[in-house]
């Protein structure tokens, strides 16, 4: 946009309007600007003003109309169609881009070279340091997630951090920007913040030295009351109803409000925190806390649900509040739960009362952990049969908030994938070791700091091998499916791997499933130089998002052999054909025993308080009608087509199976 000096006329009719200034010579505008609507403004520094002549309407219909109004403006460059009405202090060292509003805001400036947030470490998971973590607008949960835990790797470390740095000084300037269409209503004090396209800001208390990414298709919104200071938002990202946020960043899709606190913390894609506290907290995707006297500190969770009043202790009262802990995956907290730390949890499970023993489930998931005088009893595998795990797993990606074509978190949603099988695959040798060692009289076994009774462990083999023949026969039955084939040998090409990538040991990076070998090959070239700047870094984990299922597949073919002793290269057809069987077995009995579990929520002590003022028939028809019929009911319905599902599906391929044996007959006898 070209700006020229002020007509003779131009400053006369500002004047006359009630506008200031010591210095109109450095007040320029764009050709076709018109000073009609630019009224008791106060002007300072160096002024460049677009064309203000569009007409907008707020809520209610009632008309505004772009100009500059009651305020004092100081070095700023104002574009096209804006409106600025009661600034009460000053708007300072702003460019304001097309279309944005401000209004009622009581001061709004860059008071000295800032970075607007990038760069600013955050002391995740350790509140004295040691773990920090470098913001920056396009930070993805994976590249935290090396910050943090790659700890022993110090080269990769400095370089992520370097390159974080590097980004921030790049973005760095004593101007700040407010995006087209923003608008900023009703608000006190907002001091070297940078606002991204389209985003809302009204009725906040203070802003502090941070950047609010936002986007036309995914407006980022931030609301009554909040206090916010060195912090980052990304686009989708709703902060409201009071929270204060200190040194953290939030992630796309991640909404924090009624009341939440949050202090040296990142949140990632979609995570949620009501009425609650965090500290020094790794949140990956889909972290969740909904309730009050719920505190989360020093930990690292992703697809978490906290229940209220869940809490944990990062101190031993000796050396300060140094200890750690890890709740992996799709972990859950019931109300009061208590774990001290240090502490990891395996995948999937549920944590039950208060637990004071530091325990490491980390090679047992899918369990419960349940207090019981006192002590921690562990429940291997039983998640695995629970409707609510499912129920999970299909909810997940149906929440998905984000709409931002840009999407720095590449999320895996996989409940079953070599990351949660492997596990299930060392759990399996893990009891079989107890079994080995305490003996078969036992009544109980000592695990890492929980207690496992002899029929839980039984159990838990039962479920694990379920669950271990349903995830691989998922992968064979899926290729079987899709592959043409009139042969054995066509068949066994079918289910030729796609390389080596993938047949070792997988890790869970903040959501993103994913081979250790291809993270270490990344660090290496990271450490190396070879990838040097933080800009297309999010594209290599795309790229490994994108290979999950080729990847899986290798993986699958390796712990085929390993565990159901079958070979692609070599498997006969009727191998094939008594694994598929297996396999259906296997996802049948695993349903039923979720239709099981989801029938007891339909039991008549569920009916309890139902039918107040009435006898047992009255009370099933209240519940009928409030809960629905238990055949009705959607995860209900979901089960029964699942096994409907599944058992066509080995239909569909032992036919083709058939058609072999049927083809090698006919190929004998002649």
């Amino acid at each position: 946009m070209k700006f020229r000096d002020l007509s003779e006329a131009e400053r006369r009719q500002l004047e006359n309007n009630g506008c200031i200034c010591r210095e109109w010579h450095r007040v320029k505008v764009s050709e076709g600007f018109i000073a009609d609507n630019i009224r008791n403004v106060v002007f300072s520094g160096d002024i460049k003003i677009g064309v203000l002549r569009k007409t907008f309407y707020t809520d209610g219909g009632v008309p505004k109309y772009s100009g500059i109004y009651n305020a004092s403006i100081h070095n700023c460059i104002i574009g096209d169609d804006v409106y600025i009405n009661q600034v009460k202090n000053h708007l300072a060292n702003y460019i304001i881009e097309n279309d944005v509003v401000i209004e009622s805001v009581d001061s709004m400036a860059v008071t000295e070279k800032s970075s607007f947030g990038n760069g600013c470490r955050i002391a995740v998971l350790n509140e004295t340091g040691g773990r920090e973590v470098v913001m920056y607008d396009e930070l993805s949960a994976h590249t935290a997630y090396l910050m943090a835990f790659y700890r022993h790797r110090p080269a990769l470390v400095q370089h992520l951090m370097d390159m974080a740095d590097a980004y921030a000084e790049s973005v760095s300037s004593t101007m700040g920007r407010v995006g087209q269409g923003a608008h900023l209503i009703n608000s006190r004090t907002i001091i070297n913040v940078s606002i991204g396209p389209f985003a809302s800001i009204e009725g906040v208390y203070r802003l502090t030295n941070g950047t609010i990414n936002s986007c036309e298709e995914d407006p980022a919104y931030i609301g009554p009351g909040v206090i916010a200071q060195n912090f980052i938002c990304s686009c989708g990202s709703i902060i409201t109803d009071m929270s204060m946020v200190t040194n953290c960043f939030v992630g796309q899709g991640t909404v924090l409000g009624k009341q939440y606190s949050a202090e040296n913390s990142v949140f990632f894609a979609n995570c949620q925190g009501f009425h609650g506290e965090a500290c020094s907290i790794f949140a990956g995707p889909y972290t969740v806390s909904h309730h009050k006297s719920t505190l989360l500190i020093a930990g690292y969770y992703s697809f978490l649900n906290a229940g209220s009043g869940s809490n944990q202790s990062n101190h031993m009262y000796k050396l300060g509040p140094i200890h750690q802990g890890v709740l992996e995956r799709g972990s859950k907290t019931t109300s009061d739960s208590y774990v001290l730390w240090p502490a990891k949890i395996g995948a999937f499970t549920l944590v039950m009362g208060r637990h004071y023993r530091n325990p490491d489930t980390s090679d047992l998931p899918f369990s419960y952990i349940i207090e019981n005088t006192d002590e921690s009893f562990l429940a291997p595998a039983v998640n695995l049969r629970s409707i609510g795990t499912i129920r999970d797993a299909q909810k997940w990606p149906k929440r998905d908030r984000r709409k931002a074509r840009r999407q720095p978190d590449s999320i895996v949603f996989n409940l079953l994938s070599p990351y949660s099988i492997q596990k299930i695959v060392r759990g399996i040798a893990v009891l079989k070791d107890l079994q080995k060692t305490s003996g078969p009289a036992s009544e109980y076994f000592m695990y890492n700091g929980v207690k496992i009774t002899a029929s839980a462990l039984e159990r838990g083999l039962s479920i694990y091998r379920l669950g271990l023949i349903k995830f691989l026969g998922n992968g064979l039955v899926k290729k079987l499916e899709l592959a043409d084939y009139s042969t054995e040998e066509e068949m066994r090409e079918a289910l030729r791997p796609e390389g080596k990538t993938g047949t070792g040991e997988w890790i869970d990076v903040a959501g993103l499933l994913v081979p250790k070998e291809v993270v270490l090959d990344f660090v290496d070239a990271v450490e190396s130089g070879e990838i040097n700047t933080i800009d297309n870094i999010n594209d290599y984990y795309r790229a490994w998002k994108d290979n999950y299922f080729v990847w899986a597949w290798n993986w699958i073919v390796v712990t085929l052999k390993a565990e159901m002793k079958i070979d692609v290269s070599t498997v006969t057809r009727d191998e094939v054909s008594a694994f598929v069987e297996e396999w259906r077995r296997a996802v049948v009995s695993l349903d039923e025993m979720m239709y099981s579990d989801a029938k007891k929520e339909f039991t008549l002590k569920s009916q309890t308080g139902f039918g107040i003022d009435g006898e047992a028939e009255t009370k099933a028809m209240d519940f009928e009608n409030v809960r629905g019929e238990f055949s009705k009911h959607p995860a209900v319905r979901d089960i029964i087509e699942h096994i409907e599902k599944k058992s066509a599906l080995a239909a569909k391929v032992q036919s083709k199976l058939e058609a072999i044996r049927v083809a090698d007959k006919k190929t004998t006898k002649k």
